[in-house]
């Protein structure tokens, strides 16, 4: 009776211990998991300041050309449009839902074309080119897309880091149960590799 006793209270100790090694454990994976999603999203939040300064640059970049090319109406349009088509995307969903990251990659790399062939257009303007503010404008957006690919590379690090938390073999668990899920990558829309590089000389 008292071996059975002893068993019994054995029995109850490593019961015990595994269920305080699994509570820590997954306090533990709840607590990596919630940091690097904080992360993650700080570095969207990074993103979406530098797309912001961006999209403020572009109407005072679309007014200063037109008034050398007043002529050049689609691409001040075309400009136009893809910019309202980046301001519709939900930025706060992106990160999560690949439908609306992929709408965010198409029209960023609309945009990105549109800005091209406007600053195509600018170099057949000598006095253009040679105007204090367009220069200011230029240098600013050149600046702007050096900050968010930089940006979107060190989201894409910090997506890397958190979605080898959520897909490990406990972590997974966890995760689902606490509602975390996998972020999107940032990763560049087809259509931007035939984009025309423009040069800022």
């Amino acid at each position: 009776m008292r071996t059975f006793a002893l068993v019994c209270l054995g029995g109850l100790v490593v019961l015990a211990l595994l269920m305080l090694w699994i509570l820590f454990g997954w306090w533990g994976t709840y607590s990596a998991l919630n940091t690097a999603n904080v992360d993650q999203q700080k570095l969207w939040g990074n993103v979406e300041s530098a797309m912001q300064r961006r999209m403020d640059l572009i109407p005072n970049l679309v007014s200063t050309v037109r008034g050398y090319a007043k002529h050049e109406s689609t691409v001040f349009t075309a400009v136009t449009e893809a910019r309202a088509k980046v301001g519709k995307v939900d930025f706060g969903k992106a990160a999560s839902d690949p439908k609306e990251m992929a709408k965010l990659k198409a029209a960023e790399s609309e945009l990105s074309g549109a800005l091209s062939r406007l600053l195509v257009i600018a170099e057949n303007y000598p006095q253009l080119k040679a105007n204090e503010g367009f220069l200011q404008l230029q240098s600013q957006l050149e600046g702007t897309e050096n900050r968010i690919a930089v940006a979107r590379d060190r989201y894409n690090e910090g997506v890397g880091t958190y979605n080898k938390i959520t897909t490990g073999l406990f972590s997974k668990v966890v995760a689902s149960f606490h509602g975390f899920k996998p972020a999107e990558f940032f990763k560049a829309d087809e259509k931007a590799k035939e984009t025309p590089k423009v040069s800022f000389e």
